[in-house]
Formats: C-alpha cells, sequence, structure tokens
C-alpha cells in the first residue's frame, strides 16, 4: 500500500480489492469460515466463493483487512490479485459472502489456471496498444465504459460478461491471426477472456496485469493512455491516477456513472433519475423510488 493510502485510511477505510483462481475442494467450507470472521471484524463489501477460486472487493479499517488477508493466505490463496486503495466513507452498505458457480460469470468452461494470455505490466501495455496493428477490447460492461476507457479501445457493448462469448463470434472470428489486447477493471475478467480466446484459436492475446486499476495506481497521468475515470462498484463511482475518488456520480436508479455535467441537468434527481433511464421508468416507479431515497436519507440520520 502507498504512504497516502496508509495515511488517509487511519481516518477513513481501506478498500481491499481481490481475486484468485485457485482449485477450492470444499466452498461451502470456505464460505462458513470467512461469515466466521467477519462476525468478529469491521467489514463490509462482498466476496465471491467458488469451486474456481475467490473474487471480491472488501473494506475496513486496517485491523479489518490485516485480518481477511491473513485469512485467505493462511487458506493457501498466496498468489492473488491483490490491491488497495482509500474511501473516505463507507462504501459499501453491508457484507456478503456468496456461494456461486463462477467468482465471474462468463458461463461458459474455459481454463484461466492452464490457458491464459500474455500479462504485459503498465509500460509494456503503453507500448502495446499505441501499435496499429493491435486491437484493443475493453472487456467490460457498456456502463463502465461510458466512464473511462483506453485511447482507442473497442466497446463491446455489453450488459453482462455473459455476453462476452457471443460479442467474439460475431465481431473477433475473423481475426484470428491478429494481436488482441483486453482490460477490465481489476484484471479478473481478463482471465477469462483471454481463456477464451485462445481456447477459440486466437494466436496472440495480451491483458493488462492487474488491470485498470493498477495502471492507475503505478502510472503518472503525463504518461498514462487512459481517458476519464475508471469506473468502481462501491459507494466511490470511480477512480482516478493514483486512485484518487473521481468526479463521476453514479445514478441510484440505472447505476450509470454521470459526469458534473449530466449530474447538474434537469433530468438528474439523486436516487430517481438521470438523462439515461427518466424515459426508461414510469411516474409510479420514480415515486417508489422517492420513497426509497427517503428512507435512506432516514436511516444515515439515525446512524449520526
Amino acid at each position: 500500500m502507498n504512504a497516502t493510502v496508509e495515511q488517509q485510511a487511519t481516518s477513513g477505510w481501506v478498500v481491499a480489492a481481490l481475486y484468485q483462481f485457485k482449485e477450492v475442494q470444499d466452498p461451502a467450507g470456505l464460505q462458513q469460515g470467512l461469515l466466521d470472521l467477519v462476525k468478529t471484524i469491521n467489514l463490509c463489501g462482498t466476496l465471491i466463493v467458488a469451486d474456481e477460486g475467490i473474487n471480491g472487493t472488501v473494506a475496513g479499517d486496517r485491523q479489518a483487512i490485516d485480518a481477511i488477508h491473513q485469512f485467505l493466505l493462511d487458506h493457501g490463496f498466496n498468489t492473488m490479485e491483490y490491491k488497495e486503495s482509500y474511501s473516505a466513507e463507507k462504501p459499501f452498505r453491508k457484507m456478503k459472502i456468496k456461494l456461486k458457480k463462477e467468482i465471474v460469470t462468463l458461463g461458459v468452461e474455459v481454463k484461466p489456471r492452464d490457458l491464459v494470455g500474455h500479462y504485459l505490466d503498465p509500460k509494456a501495455w503503453n507500448e502495446l496498444i499505441a501499435r496499429d496493428d493491435v486491437i484493443l477490447i475493453d472487456t467490460r460492461n457498456d456502463y463502465e465504459y461510458k466512464a473511462g476507457t483506453f485511447k482507442g479501445a473497442i466497446d463491446p457493448k455489453t450488459e453482462t460478461f455473459r455476453e462476452f462469448p457471443d460479442y467474439v463470434k460475431k465481431e473477433l472470428e475473423q481475426h484470428k491471426d491478429k494481436k488482441i489486447a483486453m482490460f477490465c477493471t481489476g484484471g479478473i475478467r481478463c482471465e477469462k477472456s483471454t481463456s477464451l480466446l485462445l481456447q477459440e484459436g486466437f494466436n496472440e492475446v495480451y491483458h493488462l496485469k492487474g488491470g485498470i486499476l493498477k495502471y492507475l495506481e503505478e502510472t503518472p497521468a503525463d504518461e498514462s493512455m487512459w481517458e476519464g475515470e475508471c469506473f468502481v462498484f462501491d459507494g466511490r463511482t470511480a477512480v482516478t491516477h493514483g486512485m484518487q475518488e473521481g468526479e463521476n456520480i453514479k445514478c441510484h436508479a440505472c447505476g450509470w456513472p454521470l459526469i458534473p455535467e449530466e449530474a447538474a441537468l434537469p433530468s438528474y434527481e439523486h436516487g430517481v433519475s438521470c438523462k439515461y433511464c427518466i424515459d426508461k421508468t414510469t411516474e409510479q416507479q420514480k415515486e417508489g423510488f422517492r420513497m426509497r431515497q427517503s428512507q435512506i436519507v432516514a436511516a444515515k440520520r439515525k446512524r449520526l
């Protein structure tokens, strides 16, 4: 963890994003062990456990994050992709530990532990994506792409990761001899997307090790090829270089990130609507959103 985060974390929340593909013999047992641990520490966020490994983002004080980290190390997760950042406010409402078939849902069987693309660090990544013979693909969802992406990246226009295999069949099948570079938030989707492409017969497949978060943490803004902010699935909405909290805010009605100018439009009502969803919900639904928002505000006041 860098010094800035360490200083900030004394008065706020340390956010740890982590994953590892690893054979888990007893996923239910691991889930129960985690459930027992989180009863004793101040932690919030989500962890997903499956027989293929673990994935998630959690937040807590320094002691809680160290405890969960050590627990996972003790259970054999010693090559985790692990990144820490900081949030001034509590980024998740509660703690969830879910048992699922996949730690990131692609819906197609792949072998990310055995068949995976070439990992590139930020410097090598910049050199690769600057070439004109590389197809650069953002494997995230459409709303994430909207908040920011790498210069020249293709938006597959997927609403969920499950749609990515269809995109590959329809749009990439004819490019198996090309260099394909892919990236995602923390790296986990690309473990599966590169495995999928190699499984489908693509020749040269690359991905950004540690994902966008690692890139923004290590790459100075004046050397960066990133444009905009990186959407994150917590209360911060987005982060930028140095893992600083960005200016985007989230529409809590539809989930889309909004730049300040969009939040200033008449279509934006906090927790109710924005320019992307105002015409997609009925007035009755909007009244329900307003009631929900008032309940959230009341609950926050009660906690103060």
